[in-house]
């Protein structure tokens, strides 16, 4: 994977798929998959591991405190949500561009190179802009276009439902075409290879490939199932929004953003912890979906896991954390 015009958009791509990655559980030991690999955190640390393409192994990790012990106001109910997805989200660019870094490494040998700072910049600039334009704007404008024609959908309630209709609509044939990607379904193998690895320690079971591919790839903490969460929110809290022009609506879509992943995040902690709740049944369809954002791993890739896994537990010890491989 040489730097080029291709390889932007594969990092825009996977930018993309971030929030579908990541579990953001700041408690727990969770992960995330990246380029050839996996990052898995505990609570004070964090390892990333990359096979090259010849078979290296890389890893990358550090300690990393908890947003909630740096900054009280993050242990609060619905604010704790923001602080923990934007740290996950800062620590899930960090670990992309070292498996990135570490694939332009092995591809140009002769000659080293690197993704930049302002490269990286740019690109997570071009996602949020996407982002915004496919799942604010283009289903605010639908809906818009569709209220004309269909007097039925003037009413808040109706607008925003048909609104929030089209973009969850969009957003699963976003995912069921990018999941056709060749580079996307591996990325996809290493998260169900992350799931496995988590499930496989959270059951006190000795950790290993064998035993981690006994255990289900769907996992009630992933990104899936949260923005499956966040979109169901959105409705319910723009219908409470008293704009009725393009404008109003558009930017407070926008500046809401903190708000509805803080309450979503809350949903999802509730049914984690609560699995045979009326709230996790609510969130079951972020799991079916799993089923497109999760792939069967082989067994090398369950290995990386288990590699990313080892390293993070190793340095949560050398800290003094209570939480050690069964």
């Amino acid at each position: 994977m040489s730097w080029s015009p291709r390889t932007f958009f594969r990092l825009a791509a996977h930018i993309q798929m971030l929030p579908v990655l990541e579990s953001g559980e700041e408690t727990l030991v969770g992960g995330q998959a990246v380029m050839e690999g996996v990052m898995m955190r505990a609570p004070h640390s964090y390892c990333v591991a990359v096979r090259k393409p010849g078979g290296e192994l890389v890893t990358e990790q550090s300690p990393l405190p908890k947003v909630s012990e740096k900054y009280p106001i993050f242990r609060f109910p619905v604010i704790r949500g923001v602080g923990t997805l934007g740290q996950a989200m800062w620590l899930g660019v960090k670990a992309l561009r070292f498996s990135a870094n570490a694939l332009l490494e092995e591809d140009s040998k002769a000659s080293k190179q690197e993704i930049s700072s302002w490269a990286m910049t740019l690109n997570l600039l071009f996602s949020f802009a996407f982002f915004i334009f496919l799942y604010k704007f283009i289903p605010l404008w639908l809906t818009t276009l569709l209220q004309k024609s269909v007097p039925a959908v003037s009413h808040r309630i109706t607008f925003n439902l048909v609104d929030g209709i089209i973009r969850i609509a969009i957003f699963l044939g976003f995912l069921y075409l990018i999941s056709r990607w060749k580079d996307i379904h591996r990325v996809f193998e290493y998260h169900g290879a992350e799931h496995k690895v988590v499930f496989n320690f959270e059951s006190g079971r000795p950790v290993s490939v064998e035993n981690a591919q006994t255990f289900t790839t769907l996992h009630p903490r992933c990104g899936t199932s949260f923005l499956l969460v966040v979109m169901m929110i959105s409705i319910v809290v723009y219908t409470l929004l008293p704009f009725d022009g393009f404008a109003g609506k558009f930017i407070s879509r926008i500046v809401l953003l903190p708000v509805i992943a803080g309450l979503s995040y809350e949903m999802i902690r509730y049914a984690a912890r609560r699995r045979g709740s009326l709230m996790a049944t609510l969130t079951a369809p972020g799991l079916w979906l799993q089923k497109i954002t999760t792939q069967p791993p082989a067994d090398d890739q369950t290995a990386v896991a288990i590699h990313a896994l080892e390293g993070a537990m190793a340095l949560e010890k050398q800290q003094g954390g209570q939480l050690v491989i069964a």
